[in-house]
């Protein structure tokens, strides 16, 4: 992997675990997340006059991965409203590399080394960790498999559109083409939500929350063009598996921040996932 890709992907993983710990952080989650993609899509529409719009041969991948994006943003605010950030978050991110691997190795033809192979197991091991946690927790009750369910989901979308995404960029220039996208998702995800909450719980949300909706708005908008300049020269099966150290970020900061029980048990199995992403850095 070139290092320059490395370090993109890595920070765009710090930025993508920060704004989703400001997104629990809320009091009205689904509202919140509303904001931060209205604020994303406002930044990059007064960003896209001056880089100008993606070639029309890239607007088909923008709309598909507008589509996913939105899903993907509902599935998040489900996820969060009913279960643990620490156990959603490393499960969502620790599954995608795994999928996004099957999709580039089907369309793409890219091949997996033995390092990649270990590397996959040891995720696999990490997300079985994470998970476990849940059962321990029962005491006796039915574990929380609908949140297990819905962080795979998340996963699955995670995979699909960071796929169209990588492909894209590979045949034209990432940010017009990444901008495009954040200015079409609000279009989507802002009636839906608004359509559950009304539209007064986002004048609220606004007034309770405008500085972390603010810094969330231009931390996921950043985190994802870096991660889209990354996969324009670095190979896409492994560049998607090395942003997910976001998982472990994920996994400290609710067990530090938000006080979540078995949190040590659960950074633990994102270590696990940790160590996965980097042997597939480095022997993939």
């Amino acid at each position: 992997m070139p290092i320059a890709a490395l370090v993109l992907l890595f920070l765009s993983a710090s930025m993508h675990a920060t704004w989703n710990f400001l997104l629990k952080s809320a009091e009205e989650k689904f509202v919140a997340m509303g904001w931060q993609v209205i604020l994303s899509g406002l930044f990059s529409t007064v960003l896209i006059f001056f880089t100008g719009l993606p070639p029309r041969s890239m607007w088909f991948f923008a709309v598909l991965s507008m589509a996913l994006e939105a899903i993907y943003f509902i599935l998040l605010c489900i996820a969060y409203s009913d279960h643990d950030f620490s156990l959603v978050y490393p499960i969502a991110r620790g599954a995608a590399p795994a999928l996004l691997v099957l999709w580039s190795a089907l369309f793409l033809h890219e091949k997996l080394t033995i390092g990649g192979y270990i590397g996959l197991a040891l995720i696999t091991g990490g997300m079985m960790v994470i998970g476990g946690t849940t059962l321990w927790q029962s005491n006796g009750e039915k574990p929380h498999l609908r949140g297990i369910l819905t962080a795979l989901s998340v996963a699955l979308v995670i995979s699909i559109y960071t796929f169209i995404d990588g492909t894209a960029v590979k045949h034209g220039p990432a940010l017009p083409y990444g901008l495009s996208m954040f200015v079409m998702v609000p279009f989507v995800t802002t009636p839906y939500i608004a359509n559950r909450y009304g539209w007064k719980s986002f004048q609220n949300v606004w007034q309770k929350n405008r500085g972390y909706l603010l810094i969330g708005g231009v931390l996921g908008l950043v985190a994802y063009m870096l991660a889209l300049f990354a996969y324009t020269f670095a190979p896409l099966s492994y560049s998607g598996a090395i942003r997910e150290v976001s998982a472990v970020i994920g996994a400290f900061l609710g067990w530090r921040f938000l006080k979540e029980e078995m949190g040590g048990v659960r950074v633990v199995g994102s270590a696990i996932v940790f160590v996965g992403v980097m042997v597939i850095a480095v022997f993939g």
